[in-house]
């Protein structure tokens, strides 16, 4: 057991999924403090969803450990890890046709006794995170028939019905229109300070990021090449170092936060 307080920490992780096959991750060393709101950028094929799901312990490191509250994630089985940390992917594909209540129910898996299956316990919990992510109106309707908006609110019901502290989102506004692209940073951002929710997504867009994410973690060819708040991180060199685009950071009109300009090639 490791003396330290974060919530989840990596620690010297290399991974690449053939032995033949060159690292995904290199020696990424991180810590996400309990209730902290951190969004990790960099660009495609940069290992954001490899390192997301390293975190998750869906995928073990070929070198270095995970910690969990200290502790090698290793040592925790999935109920266990399910119990505290929750994962909402990019994507979610359900073959059959479940309602949206049904969906959320789902997340109560970790939870439900084998053979019991879910009690009033279970239904409380369920009633309470669709009403906390405005997803009751949604509650009878046909998952794969819901916008993209509704459905990633119903997904991260489903995930916030494990009851975890610590949420993990795989690019949580891809796909989705302005409107719902805030709304559901919106709701991120609700659920960090109001529920203590330890957060860490990673993102595509920049400026969002800057302008909802206490703390930015850049990732480059599997390594952290910044670490620190959006004004550390989004620095004009370290952009298009990375990116390999030419830009202008500038502050935000109303938030002192830094806006990434893009320029044209010509």
């Amino acid at each position: 057991m490791r003396g330290n307080s974060a919530a989840l920490e990596a620690a010297g992780v290399d991974f690449c999924y053939y032995e033949n096959d060159g690292l995904v991750l290199r020696e990424v060393s991180l810590e996400l403090g309990a209730g902290e709101l951190v969004g990790l950028i960099g660009p495609n094929g940069s290992g954001k969803t490899t390192l997301l799901r390293v975190l998750s312990g869906l995928l073990v490191p070929n070198r270095g450990k995970v910690y969990l509250d200290g502790q090698d994630i290793r040592t925790f089985d999935r109920r266990r890890i399910a119990q505290r940390v929750a994962v909402v992917p990019q994507e979610l594909a359900m073959p059959f046709a479940f309602s949206a209540y049904e969906m959320v129910m789902m997340g109560r898996t970790p939870h439900v006794r084998p053979i019991l299956g879910a009690g009033p316990r279970d239904r409380q919990v369920v009633a309470e995170k669709m009403e906390l992510t405005a997803t009751s109106v949604l509650a009878e309707r046909p998952f794969s028939e819901l916008s993209g908006g509704e459905k990633q609110r119903v997904i991260i019901a489903m995930a916030l019905a494990q009851e975890p502290e610590i949420l993990l989102l795989d690019e949580p506004t891809v796909h989705l229109d302005i409107n719902h692209q805030v709304e559901i940073l919106e709701l991120i951002k609700r659920l960090n300070r109001r529920e203590r929710l330890t957060v860490f997504a990673t993102m595509h867009d920049l400026n969002l990021a800057a302008l909802y994410f206490d703390r930015l973690i850049l990732l480059d060819r599997g390594q952290v090449v910044a670490n620190g708040s959006p004004a550390e991180v989004l620095r004009e060199e370290s952009i298009r170092e990375v990116f390999r685009a030419d830009v202008q950071v500038q502050q935000h009109p109303t938030h002192h936060t830094p806006q990434v300009v893009i320029l044209p090639l010509t």
